[in-house]
């Protein structure tokens, strides 16, 4: 693994903020640390075919989701629910911590305070590569463990803003996503794409969440987020205001698409009440990425064959679509986890 340490010294990596679940301005709950390991024990584990672990290897897990008004950290916080009632593994645990998202989580499994993470998968690609916001390291720790959902990006902003485009938010208030953050890297791309450049826009770190009662309250102009479709903070805001969601169209799309990972997508009228028709965007997949470096091959097949068999007990819209039909969208480009390799060979979807 290539190692350097200007990486390891940007803010949104540096150990204190890993540490502290961190990335927006909304407090993360409080956690119990991670330990430091399990001791090494050969006896076999009810339910599993694996010894418990030994060596670096944890069962103690921390998942890294997203900030607390988002998709990711409720989604999160039920696919942590399901793991933990039906992996059965000597002292497996798994809590899931509020955080800045996908560069966070990455880099908290490539210091080794995280060992699961959910992430864009344009981003996850981003990390092992060493481009985007990763320039300077290859993450090569985590492998790709499924997918999750389809992210949306919504630029939302309210009528009476009088914003009708993106190019329309230069000297406006925009939030931008969390530093750390999948949202805040396509926010960035797309404004860059509608020729606004850093300076040219005032720019708030935060989530949807925060952003979503600063719209209403008339305190920023539109705000930028990779959600699920549709999205209750969406649909929310506009039992308040009157909302809006700019399009990413014409030479612009053409230039994300041509220059990053992500599609086009036609965010259909029917997704809100409030569309009068369908909204042109982009879109990436949500993916669960965990690390090869503290989670087993065993623990990993446990952890997958877990989540995706029980699936269908969460009760958040967008767990329907962590089904073993979806499993591999997002993986292209990225390593599997040998245990979600060996549980996908075993149901017939990797040959």
């Amino acid at each position: 693994m290539k190692k350097k340490f200007t990486f390891l010294s940007a803010a949104f990596l540096s150990l204190s903020l890993v540490l502290g679940a961190c990335g927006t301005d909304e407090e993360a709950p409080t956690e119990e640390p991670v330990g430091e390991g399990t001791e090494p024990d050969t006896e076999e584990t009810e339910g599993s075919d694996a010894a418990a672990p030994t060596g670096d290897f944890l069962t103690d897990l921390q998942l890294g989701t997203g900030s607390t008004g988002g998709t990711y950290y409720p989604l999160g916080q039920e696919m942590a629910n399901i793991m933990n009632d039906h992996v059965e593994y000597e002292g497996f645990n798994v809590s899931a911590v509020a955080s800045g998202a996908s560069v966070e989580n990455l880099g908290g499994i490539f210091q080794g305070e995280m060992q699961l993470g959910m992430s864009v998968n344009v981003t996850a690609v981003e990390a092992l590569t060493g481009a985007g916001d990763f320039e300077g390291v290859e993450i090569d720790n985590f492998g790709f463990m499924g997918h999750i959902y389809p992210e949306v990006m919504q630029v939302i902003t309210t009528e009476d803003t009088g914003v009708t485009s993106i190019e329309d938010l230069r000297g406006k208030r925009v939030a931008i996503g969390p530093s750390g953050s999948g949202t805040q890297a396509a926010a960035k791309l797309i404004l860059a794409a509608h020729g606004l450049e850093d300076g040219d826009y005032e720019a708030f770190e935060e989530g949807f969440g925060d952003a979503s009662s600063r719209l209403q309250d008339g305190q920023l102009d539109a705000s930028f987020g990779l959600l699920g479709l549709p999205a209750s903070s969406v649909e929310e805001l506009a039992f308040q205001r009157e909302v809006v969601i700019l399009p990413i169209e014409g030479e612009a799309l053409d230039y994300i698409v041509e220059n990053s990972d992500y599609g086009h997508l036609e965010i259909p009228a029917d997704s809100y009440e409030f569309l009068d028709g369908p909204v042109d965007t982009i879109t990436a997949y949500a993916i669960l990425v965990g690390s090869t470096t503290q989670i087993s091959e065993d623990l990993g097949y446990d952890i997958v064959k877990a989540l995706y068999e029980n699936a269908d007990k969460i009760s958040h819209p967008q767990g329907s679509y962590l089904t073993l039909e979806n499993v591999m969208n997002g993986s292209e480009g990225l390593p599997l986890h040998p245990g979600a390799q060996k549980y996908f060979e075993e149901q017939g979807i990797l040959e």
